[in-house]
This record gives C-alpha cells, structure tokens and sequence, in this order.
C-alpha cells in the first residue's frame, strides 16, 4: 500500500474515535496497527482509505466488548464520630467503597472512599444534613473505572446508545 494513503486510514479512524461506538463517548485506550492493504492504481484514493478505516472500525469495536466509564472520586470527609455512621451509610448508598478511616487531631474521624462523580452531586448538602453542619468534605481525580452493566444500559438507553453491546 502506498505511504501516502496512511495519513487518510489515520484520519478515518480519528473520527470514529471522537464518535465512540457505544453512545457517541469517545473511545480512549485503542490502538490501531495497519497491517496490509491492497490498492488499485485507477480507482484508489484518499477518501476511499478512509472509508474504509471508517468500515473496519465500526465493524471491529462492536466485537471487541467495548465498555462505559466513569470518573472516579478519592473523597476525605472528616466528621464528627457520633456522625460517622451515617457518613458512611450515605457513601455506600452512593456507589461508594469506603477504603479506611483515620483520627484526626481534633477527635474527628476522618473517611476516606472511593466515589463515582456522578453519584457526588449534591453531596456537600447531604453532608451537612446528615451531620448538622459538622463535617468537612474533599475529593480530587483518581482514575476511571467501568460503569456496571445495569447502569450502563440505563444510560445508553436515555441517550440513545447501543445498549445492546453491554
């Protein structure tokens, strides 16, 4: 295959990631290796390459498995210990694992959990509910995880996705 057809594969398959395959996502993660390809002197050009890397990638990413993700949260909450209970209660109830607990020098207890973000809106005003306005909390980025398959084929179905490759 001529070198001057691979800029038009590359493209090809630049676009169908930006579009993902599940509910228009973008797909990270995915490397692509040309391995061979044929051409025809008359009839080959550039928009044809990249159809075609269109066509292998539409085709291909189903097959593959492909899955939903979902940033998740590393929260600290330092809370009184007579609240401690309920901290956590409304943690798990939010998808959340909780990955220890710490003392703080005050005499707080300080819980540390691993929480989707989607599950952390609103979260400061439940905190403050739940321990009358007691408690402390923060979360930064730490990685992205799956989406269950159960919320995932939620999710897809209100956006309109392929919920049938989950």
């Amino acid at each position: 295959m001529p070198k001057e057809f691979i800029p038009a594969v590359q493209k090809g398959f630049q676009d169908c990631l930006s579009a993902g395959v599940l509910g228009g996502y973008p797909v990270t993660g995915l490397k692509v290796t040309l391995l061979d390809g044929s051409f025809h002197p008359v009839d080959s050009d550039q928009l044809s390459f990249e159809l075609a890397a269109r066509n292998a990638f539409k085709n291909a990413c189903p097959k593959a498995g492909p899955v939903l993700m979902e940033p998740i949260m590393k929260v600290e909450v330092v809370t009184p210990e007579e609240s401690m209970g309920d901290v956590i209660g409304d943690l798990n109830k939010r998808r959340g694992m909780v990955q220890g607990m710490d003392d703080a020098r005050s005499g707080a207890k300080i819980v540390k959990a691993m929480v989707p973000l989607a599950e952390m809106f609103g979260y400061v005003t439940a905190l403050r509910t739940i321990t009358s306005g007691r408690a402390t909390s923060s979360m930064e980025y730490d990685h992205h995880d799956p989406v269950s398959s159960s919320i995932a084929k939620a999710i897809l179905e209100e956006s309109g996705g392929r919920a049938d490759l989950v």
